[in-house]
């Protein structure tokens, strides 16, 4: 009865547009204990809510009580070619953006997703105890999807799938419902320290070990006042976040481009160039990241972002007067990122 249950549980995921299904239990013994030598690193930075849930996140049924299984599902979101990518990030030019976030906002989505999945189960067997997560909560979220037999996780942090690669996003159904739970997959990282060598900042400080404070993705996004001095030259073009270490990784030779219309880029996203959206007035930033992942970092570190990249590009009159031109702008913390910007020597 259950064992049909779980085989319509991923057929039915599947029709709903998710690549893959999984299911596990809540003992999440092994991810906890990696959990807290990492917020006693205080690798975590300002992700103070890494910390703030106490247990709740790596002990399910705190989180949801009477959680039993967990379903896990990942969704593929690779809008274009790895090449197209590279030439994006090595143009010193052009406004780098991290690939997740060129489309719509995948929280909304997923989740509308994850609850069509909900009900198609309480259609067939009645009403069960269950909430869905898509990166909204304190939910470990690759250490489910790992346990679950989605992929494991890479030396670089992210869930790596043997033949997806890692271009995907994850989320979860807790449930009190008692299922069969899927096999692990093993790991397959072997000897390759790519990501380790590649990471523009060094933050993988060892391999399954990720310093926040020094990811380009953590500096970009997280962070909300001034980005280190030091680490400004080693960001580049990165104006939101950061993929360099998926682009290098050899199991992304397998990762498919994404069917999903809404993953696609908006507004030329992909192609922009930095002198192009440091123009940008805020509602031209409102309008153009309406219902995406970017509008949530807001103007203010947008432009810090960009002023940033801007002092990594190559001097030129344009430059520096489109720099020149923002120092008006009545926010101390762009002001300061465009100073240096302007004094700035790139790195060649």
């Amino acid at each position: 009865m259950q064992q049909k249950l779980v085989e319509n549980i991923k057929s039915w995921g599947i029709e709903l547009g998710f690549q893959q299904v999984g299911i596990t239990d809540t003992n999440l013994t092994v991810a906890e204990e990696h959990l807290q030598i990492w917020l006693e690193n205080r690798f975590h930075g300002e992700l103070d809510y890494m910390a703030r849930h106490g247990l709740k996140r790596s002990r399910p049924e705190l989180l949801h009580p009477n959680t039993k299984s967990i379903i896990s599902v990942r969704m593929d979101y690779l809008p274009e070619s790895h090449e197209k990518m590279k030439r994006n990030v090595t143009s010193k030019t052009s406004a780098y953006i991290s690939r997740y976030a060129l489309g719509r906002d995948y929280h909304k989505l997923m989740r509308q997703r994850l609850q069509k999945l909900a009900d198609k189960i309480q259609a067939e067997i009645g009403k069960f105890g269950y909430r869905a997560f898509v990166d909204s909560a304190p939910v470990l979220e690759k250490a489910i999807a790992e346990k679950a037999g989605l992929g494991w996780i890479g030396k670089h942090s992210n869930l790596i799938n043997r033949k997806a690669g890692s271009w995907f996003f994850l989320g979860e159904i807790y449930t009190d419902l008692d299922l069969p739970n899927d096999k692990p997959t093993t790991k397959h990282c072997g000897e390759c320290v790519a990501c380790l060598t590649v990471c523009p900042t060094q933050a993988i400080v060892a391999p399954y070990q990720v310093d926040a404070r020094r990811c380009v993705s953590y500096l970009t996004i997280e962070l909300h006042g001034a980005i280190p001095e030091d680490l400004r030259p080693l960001i580049g073009n990165r104006i939101y976040g950061c993929d360099d270490c998926q682009l290098i990784c050899p199991w992304n030779r397998f990762s498919n481009l994404t069917n999903e219309p809404d993953f696609h880029p908006r507004h030329r996203l992909n192609t922009l160039e930095l002198l192009d959206v440091f123009a940008w007035t805020e509602t031209d930033f409102l309008t153009k990241t309406e219902g995406s992942a970017i509008r949530r970092i807001g103007y203010e570190r947008w432009l810090r972002n960009i002023a940033v990249a801007l002092g990594n590009a190559p001097k030129n009159e344009t430059i520096l007067s489109a720099l020149n031109a923002r120092l008006t702008i009545d926010s101390e913390l762009v002001r300061e990122h465009i100073h240096w910007a302007i004094t700035s020597n790139p790195p060649h």
